[in-house]
């Protein structure tokens, strides 16, 4: 009986699909009627462990912990993955740092579709960091996935970890968890098509009411698509000559702006103050707590839906105005105004500072690393700016000879 209440268990080696594997057989009491059965996890393939030495030494750093009543084979993936989900991806009502409906819907549907199917049924502290790297790097290449999504998958799979080392599912040591050594590009290839003054104003130039008003305010202010839909007239104050932004629309639903930067008021100028007077004259949908962008075919209830915005408004009106070819598949929508303000701001020498304010980012490295495109002409004039300066230079120096 103690030897029953206190085992280690014994190491055998069976012929499995991926070869010659090290398994550790153990005692369990069965639900069902409460007797000892043998049981049995899979602890590594012999040409990775080849001395039973090095196999016992596998079962110590799993942290079997195989006296516990309840152990059902080691910690799987899996399970912490559910355990995470249940308590940080339910309700926000009660969270120390709550997170918007859009960003609890992507980190499920990573664990749904990418990282449960992977990684499930393996012991949480059996993953290696490499074999994470070689899997983020096999999807890339079949899946062609941006950077920042593997990236996005990477950290999300590192939220389980901490989450269960938080609860004492397992260890909290480093080691415990293998995506602190995963190396992971995070850098997106994307190049964000930038429009001038001139090209948005085209774009504009063609589109009808109030999609005119709403590109204008998207293009001069910086605001993303879902804060401009998640406006209510009640958020712009005429007489302050700000807007506030105090929710999103976004997937159908309301939403917390995305940090505490993006809460900041927008200033507005008399010219984009002009056009969003004009429209509340127009609209039937005018009163403080009325959507400044309702649906007409929901009498109002709701704001307009942005992918529907873009794909029957704003996509034609940027081929009419010659910025996209019709048979142009890059990516193309309001995002874009952001990143051609941003790129505008600091050609024309804007304080990074001020740039950043504008754009309500928290860290002034966003704003220079991820919005100040330079375009080729950009470019070429400062390549030229330094020709002349090193010809300058070497003019002097044969004057001086």
């Amino acid at each position: 009986m103690a030897r029953g209440r206190h085992q280690r268990g014994w190491l055998r080696t069976e012929e499995r699909s991926d070869g010659k594997t090290w398994v550790l057989h153990y005692r369990a009491t069965r639900e069902s009627d409460g007797k000892r059965v043998e049981r049995k996890l899979p602890i590594g393939l012999v040409r990775e462990f080849p001395s039973k030495a090095s196999a016992w030494a596998e079962v110590d750093r799993l942290h079997l912990k195989l006296n516990e009543p309840d152990f059902r084979g080691g910690i799987t993936f899996a399970d912490l993955a559910r355990h995470y989900e249940a308590h940080e991806l339910g309700s926000q009502a009660d969270a120390v740092d709550p997170k918007s409906h859009t960003t609890i819907a992507a980190y499920k549907r990573a664990l749904r579709i990418r990282l449960i199917p992977q990684w499930g049924k393996r012991v949480a502290l059996g993953i290696e960091p490499l074999e994470i790297e070689q899997w983020l790097k096999s999807m890339k290449k079949a899946d062609d996935l941006a950077n920042p999504t593997l990236d996005k998958t990477r950290r999300v799979m590192s939220l389980v970890y901490k989450h269960g080392q938080r609860y004492g599912l397992i260890p909290r040591n480093e080691e415990s968890n293998p995506l602190r050594f995963v190396r992971c590009k995070t850098t997106s290839e994307y190049e964000a098509l930038i429009l001038t003054p001139q090209q948005a104003f085209m774009v504009m130039h063609n589109l009808p009411e109030p999609e005119r008003t709403l590109t204008m305010l998207a293009a001069s202010t910086g605001l993303r698509i879902s804060e401009c839909l998640g406006l209510q007239w009640q958020d712009v104050s005429f007489a302050d000559a700000r807007i506030h932004v105090r929710r999103t629309w976004i997937g159908g639903k309301i939403g917390l702006p995305k940090s505490r930067a993006s809460r900041a008021p927008v200033p507005m100028h008399p010219l984009l103050a002009s056009y969003m007077q004009q429209w509340k004259q127009q609209t039937p949908y005018s009163q403080p707590g009325d959507w400044i962008f309702a649906s007409a075919k929901l009498k109002g209830r709701q704001p307009r839906v942005a992918n529907m915005l873009v794909a029957d408004y704003l996509r034609p009106a940027a081929v009419r105005a010659g910025v996209l070819r019709k048979d142009d598949e890059r990516r193309y929508g309001f995002h874009n105004f952001r990143h051609s303000l941003a790129s505008y701001l600091v050609k024309v020498g804007t304080d990074p500072k001020t740039v950043q304010c504008m754009l309500r980012h928290a860290d002034v490295k966003t704003t220079l690393a991820l919005y100040a495109h330079s375009v080729p002409e950009d470019r070429l004039t400062a390549q030229g700016q330094f020709l002349q300066e090193m010809l300058k230079g070497a003019e002097q120096s044969r004057s001086a000879d």
